[in-house]
Formats: structure tokens, C-alpha cells, sequence
């Protein structure tokens, strides 16, 4: 069925903070909580924050971040899921945070990046896991899941429908010619969004603030999906509305490590997965575990519609739900209801293991 873009206004000024009257569990830097892992694979080393429950866990979940985004973006999910007596293990993606950060795009492939989470997964448990992504993660998580089924028990995305792979391979300029809603990725592919940013230092916390949700004092935007990030705005940029002053200086810290070059190298892939996945391409894959998606209404980059005829790659069963009010930052602009749909689809699979944890 072809899909029929419909046009969604993005409005920065809608992105409000959590009520002040609700109590929310969320990590902080430095948490207690959790503890710092690193793992040599693949020749990389990788960064991931461990965090287990009191007792013995009834199993172990994986959170996969996005662009550009960090473990931390997990922050309001992890206490939930520990709650759940879930073991909880959420990486800084290659390019991001304490991992690695080659380089050269070559190394960012789907194919190559999903190997070193599958030998990560193995060395924390040797059961299946449940496995969630939100943005590229998202897009990793569908990957991870087709390339190494037997390592995963059940699958959620946020924000990002599963797209099968294509023996038809498509430049980018051609798909935004089918997919203006990705318009943006040009400036990142290209370099653009680097070059602004590297102009001052002090640009990357606009960077950052504006990615999730500041604007200017006039309430312009510093970032949209026609134009990716836009410079005349990026030096007035205010604090986000959706994340504190203390994580965004903890994200300002991180991305100094390594600028924005690797996080950016995901979107410099596209042909070299497109050569990676043509031998699965023509496999009619179904997935063999149960999933979930979660779209948001108003995500300006990845819009409701293109959720429309999922349920046709899910032999498992697929759990399809929207998210009303909400931009592409759902897990911190909307985390109680997250959680609630996490919670939901996690106890519909594993039943009397959950609850007898409880």
C-alpha cells in the first residue's frame, strides 16, 4: 500500500515539561543506580550503563538510543523497568558518550554495529532479551532483531516503523524526493549541521537545547525537518523545556568527547546498508517475536501514517499505538505513558514470570 504523506505543523512551543505535580522516578548523571560498563568489540570500545533490580532479575532489557541522543535519553524508563525486577543495560551507541567514535562512515553500518551489540548482549546474559529503540536506535532495533533472532524474546520501537530492507537502493536525495519529511538528513549527511555547530563552542549546548525543544526569545526553532539546523537561530536558543538544566549540561559534557561527526556518520550509510541487506531483501522476513511501536502524533520527522500497513511483517503479532500530543521526544516529553505501554506489552509476554517477580 503506498504511503500518502500527510503534513504535520511542528510547533516547538507545544513541547511542554512534565507537571510539576507528578512524581517521576527518572536516573540522574551519576546514579547510584547504575553502574559503568565497557565492552572491546568488534575493535571498538563501548560504554553501557548496567542497572539491576534487588533481586534475582526475571529477565534482561536492552535500550537503544538515537540521534542525537545518549543512554541517558533512557533516564525515565530505567527505574521503571528495575521496578519490574527487569535487568536493564542502555549503551552510548558507537559515535556517542564514553564509546567509541570512529572516524570513518564505513564503520557505522547496520550489519557492523548490530555484530557488536549481539557480542555485548551475550557477555551480559545468555538468555533472550527483550530489546527497545527509540529514533536510529529504533531503526537498529528492527536490525538487530532480523539479523540475530535467537538473541531476542520480544521487540519495541519508538517512534520508527520497521522498513524492510530493499534490493532497490535509493541515495538519499532520491528517497527525500519520496519522503520530504527527511529533508533534514541532507544537512546531516552532508556535514552541514557539523560545520554550524564547530563554529563556536558555546553552540552546542543551543545544539542540544534546541534539538529537544528551546527556541529563541521570538520562539523560533533552531532545528526543523525542512531545513535541518538552522544557524541565525542557534546562538539566542533558550534552555529545552523538556530537559533540565543539569542533564543538558551532562549532554554538553558527553558530546564534547567527541563532537557530532560519528553521531552524524548513521545517516552517511544508507547505500552501504542498502549493499549489506540485499541478500535479505527478497526474504519476505516476518518477524518471529512478539513487537511493539509506539508513533507520536505530532513528530514532524516520523509522522503517524507511515505506521500504515505494519502488521503485515509481524507473524507474532504486532502492538500498534499512538501517542497523542507528542512530539518525537516521547520518552521524556510523555514517560508515564511510555512506561504504561512498555509495562502493558511486557506483562502480556511475560505473565506468571512478572508477576511471581513482584
Amino acid at each position: 500500500m503506498p504511503f500518502t504523506p500527510v503534513p504535520i505543523t511542528y510547533d516547538p512551543m507545544t513541547l511542554t515539561s512534565i507537571p510539576k505535580d507528578q512524581a517521576l522516578d527518572s536516573l540522574a548523571p551519576n546514579d547510584s543506580r547504575v553502574e559503568h560498563k565497557f565492552a572491546e568489540v568488534g575493535g571498538f570500545k563501548y560504554h553501557y550503563m548496567l542497572a539491576n533490580p534487588a533481586g534475582k532479575p526475571t529477565a534482561t532489557v536492552f535500550l537503544i538510543h538515537g540521534w542525537p541522543d545518549l543512554g541517558m535519553g533512557w533516564r525515565n524508563q530505567v527505574p521503571y523497568l528495575l521496578s519490574l525486577n527487569l535487568q536493564v543495560v542502555v549503551p552510548d551507541m558507537l559515535g556517542y558518550g564514553q564509546t567509541d567514535a570512529p572516524d570513518s562512515y564505513t564503520e557505522y553500518t547496520m550489519k557492523k554495529m548490530t555484530a557488536h551489540m549481539a557480542e555485548i548482549i551475550k557477555q551480559v546474559t545468555d538468555q533472550p532479551i527483550i530489546l527497545g529503540g527509540h529514533d536510529w536506535g529504533a531503526l537498529f532495533v528492527w536490525r538487530l532483531a532480523q539479523y540475530y533472532p535467537s538473541l531476542i524474546r520480544c521487540v519495541f520501537s519508538i517512534c520508527v516503523p520497521y522498513l524492510p530492507p530493499s534490493s532497490v537502493k535509493f541515495a538519499l536525495p532520491e528517497l527525500v524526493e519520496k519522503l520530504p519529511n527527511f529533508r533534514y538528513q541532507l544537512q546531516l549527511a552532508g556535514g552541514g549541521t557539523e560545520e554550524i555547530v564547530a563554529k563556536k563552542p558555546e553552540r552546542l549546548r543551543g545544539f542540544i537545547n534546541g534539538l529537544f525543544g528551546g527556541t529563541t526569545p521570538e520562539g523560533k526553532p533552531a532545528f526543523t525537518v525542512d531545513a535541518g539546523l538552522i544557524e541565525e537561530n542557534i546562538d539566542s536558543i533558550g534552555q529545552s523545556p523538556l530537559v533540565s538544566k543539569e542533564v543538558i549540561d551532562f549532554y554538553v559534557q558527553e558530546f564534547s568527547r567527541h563532537g557530532l561527526h560519528g553521531p552524524c556518520n548513521w545517516y552517511r550509510t544508507r547505500e552501504l546498508n542498502g549493499d549489506d541487506e540485499e541478500k535479505i531483501a527478497g526474504d519476505n522476513f516476518k518477524f518471529p517475536i512478539p513487537a511493539m511501536l509506539l508513533m507520536a502524533d505530532k513528530d514532524a520527522a516520523l509522522p503517524p501514517w507511515m505506521a500504515i500497513g505494519q502488521e503485515q511483517h509481524f507473524a507474532a503479532g504486532l502492538k500498534l499505538e499512538t501517542l497523542t500530543d507528542c512530539s518525537h521526544w516521547a520518552m521524556v516529553q510523555k514517560p508515564f505513558e511510555v512506561n504504561k505501554h512498555i509495562g502493558d506489552f511486557l506483562k502480556g509476554i511475560l505473565g506468571d514470570e512478572l508477576k511471581s517477580a513482584l
